[in-house]
């Protein structure tokens, strides 16, 4: 096991110990084969999805640029904890190193808010094709939309890299185990001897003033959507016009959810929620949403299904 450091200031001796989901560790084999499962659909989903969208040219349109952008962060995003959770399960390979854990700390909160920011831009996306078709093309130019996409990006990184500074200010005193099966914020910070309120007002201003606004923004593009939607006479196209939206509903109910509920959890919940219910829903979460967003895409968009199934007509033609 990894040496138990005591020194307050030397962070590169310091080893942590994730003991995966605490109170199921006698079901830690049996777990990890629905999430083992999971990733490595999640992984060749979203692979296959970037792969579709970069080589058909019917498919380089703003919707599934973003599209392709949220696979990517699927892919990261599991693979940044999945790996390491399946290390515990299998092999107890519990120790991590003080850097490692910080460095998996910064890509899941930077993934996770980046995801946010894309799930935002594919609402505006839908709204501005739902309530201004005729200036679509001319809004969301090739431009625009690669703008939008490195804003995402960039936004991320800088929200989320004073959470590295955060927790390297701090003093640590020799505890080291942390009761989950990947680093997170707040999870390194509880560990310190020092006090973590400005983690702690740092952590919840991201959560409503980044992802919180995120899903304000989304709201009312979604309310003028149904506004525009229900002033159509026609059924049959309001109809039409819904549907373009409902996977991505579908995906942004999967993706806060969970999230939100992971949060608020961890922060508020300690006496109501037990805490193995809380550390399986953080583990479900960066495995079950990446693995359903590209099924829930290709089930509900024609263009995606169209080009699959012709896909694999010509593979079995050659075949």
């Amino acid at each position: 096991m990894a040496p138990f450091s005591y020194n307050h200031t030397n962070t590169q001796d310091m080893w942590y110990v994730l003991i995966g989901i605490p109170g199921l560790e006698d079901s830690h084999p049996w777990i990890s084969i629905p999430i083992c499962s999971m990733y490595v659909l999640a992984v060749i989903g979203n692979s296959f999805l970037i792969f579709l969208i970069v080589t058909e040219r019917s498919l380089h349109e703003p919707m599934y640029f973003f599209l392709s952008m949220l696979a990517l962060a699927d892919v990261l995003l599991s693979t940044a904890t999945a790996p390491k959770m399946l290390a515990i399960f299998w092999f107890q390979s519990m120790d991590i190193s003080f850097g490692s854990c910080v460095s998996q700390m910064f890509f899941i909160h930077f993934i996770f808010v980046a995801e946010s920011a894309i799930l935002l831009a594919m609402a505006f996306d839908r709204y501005v094709a739902i309530c201004h078709p005729l200036r679509y093309t001319t809004i969301l130019t090739s431009s625009a939309t690669g703008k939008i996409g490195i804003a995402a990006v960039v936004r991320s990184f800088f929200i989320c890299l004073p959470f590295i500074f955060l927790v390297y200010r701090l003093r640590y005193c020799g505890r080291n185990i942390i009761p989950h099966s990947y680093c997170e914020h707040m999870g390194i910070a509880r560990l310190a001897c020092d006090s973590i309120k400005v983690n702690i007002i740092y952590g919840l201003t991201v959560a409503l003033l980044s992802t919180g606004l995120d899903i304000v923004f989304i709201i009312m593009s979604y309310t003028m959507i149904l506004c525009t939607v229900f002033q159509i006479p026609s059924w049959a196209a309001r109809f039409k016009a819904l549907n373009t939206c409902a996977s991505h509903i579908c995906v942004i109910l999967m993706f806060y959810a969970p999230a939100f509920f992971s949060f608020f959890a961890h922060r508020f919940g300690g006496k109501t929620i037990p805490h193995h219910i809380h550390i399986l829903v953080a583990n479900l979460y960066v495995v079950v949403p990446p693995m359903l967003n590209p099924i829930i895409y290709g089930v509900k968009t024609k263009q995606i299904q169209d080009r699959v199934t012709l896909l694999f007509s010509f593979i079995s033609t050659c075949c």
